[in-house]
């Protein structure tokens, strides 16, 4: 039997890709006697049939399982931000940073149309965040080789493209694949035409163990993380948080903080730190209304 990942579910049929090739399968009965959902993203045992058909006889142990969008086996997300047209959004991005480490996710930052703001302003943009540790790269039309550093950091991964509408995550996609691009235009445009629409879940191959969603929606997953623990989602706070005169300071409220102290003597940035503010507020409100 040959093994391949399940790139596509519809209307209880999965398509299976290997090494490019795409086979159309149905699950055995026993699967649902079983209650196993084959995800796409799985990596599958199965058995082709012949005519492009076949049957799925086995779903290999996960690495890791999201619930929206519902893919198995994620090791990146991609954060795509415009810093331009659409204005740069800090707060949807420090959000979206915070789902994805919950989730368990390498990170890896795309700031799009760099070349419609001033270099200072994409510096501005990006210093914080590189400060912070995460990878960030810087995409443009006018750098076409930004597109090989791209796959360069996709290479061996399966990837979810999470971003807001407009910052260039099709352009991207057609860059490294036409269908690709094509596919992340019409989810797109079918998102814009209103919150009931319905959409499936689709991986796409770039080249062996390389695949590639786009995860609409993702970025509008709450943070479900209790609020003394979120601090910890700000890694670039742990180099001050220590000389802290309060075990476990929330960096809120208390006297003498120094992440607080870093953040007016801009050592630490603004503009993450008010980020932290409204998530914390946002996780408390919950925690405080929940029961």
């Amino acid at each position: 039997m040959a093994i391949g990942v399940v790139t596509r579910v519809l209307a209880g049929f999965f398509d299976v890709t290997d090494g490019g090739q795409v086979t159309r399968c149905r699950a055995r009965g026993v699967f649902r006697k079983r209650n196993i959902t084959v995800l796409v993203g799985d990596r599958v045992q199965y058995q082709a049939t012949g005519s492009n058909e076949g049957w799925i006889e086995e779903v290999l142990p996960r690495q890791s399982e999201l619930v929206r969008p519902p893919v198995a086996n994620v090791t990146q997300a991609v954060l795509v931000f415009s810093a331009g047209n659409p204005e740069f959004q800090p707060y949807l991005l420090d959000k979206s940073l915070v789902v994805v480490s919950q989730a368990g996710l390498e990170v890896l930052i795309v700031i799009s149309k760099v070349d419609l703001v001033p270099a200072a302003r994409v510096e501005e943009i990006v210093t914080p965040y590189r400060v912070a540790g995460y990878r960030v790269l810087l995409m443009s039309v006018k750098e076409p080789t930004a597109v090989d550093l791209l796959k360069g950091e996709l290479k061996g991964h399966t990837s979810v493209f999470v971003g807001p509408s407009g910052v260039g995550k099709s352009s991207l996609g057609n860059a490294l694949s036409p269908s690709l691009g094509l596919k992340m235009g019409e989810i797109s445009e079918k998102m814009g035409r209103g919150k009931h629409t319905t959409r499936h879940t689709e991986l796409f191959f770039i080249e062996d163990d390389t695949y590639v969603a786009d995860a609409a929606g993702f970025s509008q997953l709450q943070v479900e993380i209790p609020s003394p623990q979120l601090r910890l989602y700000f890694p670039e706070f742990e180099a001050f948080s220590g000389d802290c005169p309060y075990r476990g300071c929330l960096h809120i409220d208390e006297g003498d903080c120094a992440v607080k102290a870093a953040v007016e003597s801009a050592q630490l940035s603004p503009s993450r730190y008010q980020s932290y503010q409204q998530l914390y507020d946002e996780v408390r409100h919950r925690e405080e209304t929940r029961y």
